[in-house]
């Protein structure tokens, strides 16, 4: 797996990571409205490419986007905002790689690293409780959605 800054011409396949994770991932937990209306508002080309120099790619050994992630500072605490691998790449040290990576930025300035997956999504929860996430707060859907479960781990590697 090769874990690599995302670049202009990865957009269309940054936005496939995010279009063939959603259904399979949130469907169950939340329906399809709020999966239609989540891809319409945080996968639009604009605002992907304005991640743009946040954003941190996986490659498979063919080359092929397999996952994605996105982060950025608020204050002292780096935020993952978006971390997806494609269904058929999960289980293939892709998500682990992205999010050791981010970690790996947020030791030279910052002192935490938080992140939050919707409330009843049991895999995310464990994917990152192995990374040494623990449980920050609940957080309502100002839209009526599910409520996110927000994370925090130290910045630094144990």
């Amino acid at each position: 797996m090769r874990i690599r800054a995302a670049v202009e011409d990865d957009l269309i396949a940054i936005a496939e990571v995010g279009h063939r994770t959603w259904p399979p991932t949130y469907e169950p937990l939340a329906g399809k409205e709020y999966v239609a209306n989540g891809l319409a508002r945080w996968w639009s080309a604009d605002l992907l490419r304005q991640a743009l120099e946040r954003t941190l790619v996986a490659e498979n050994a063919a080359g092929e986007i397999v996952g994605m992630t996105s982060f950025g500072p608020v204050d002292d605490v780096l935020i993952v905002w978006k971390l997806y691998v494609v269904p058929e790449a999960q289980r293939s040290g892709a998500g682990t790689a992205l999010l050791r990576k981010v970690i790996d930025t947020a030791q030279e300035r910052h002192l935490a690293v938080r992140l939050a997956h919707i409330a009843g999504n049991g895999r995310a929860a464990k994917f990152y409780a192995r990374h040494g996430f623990t449980y920050l707060k609940l957080e309502s859907d100002a839209d009526g959605g599910p409520d996110s479960v927000w994370l925090e781990r130290a910045a630094s590697r144990p």
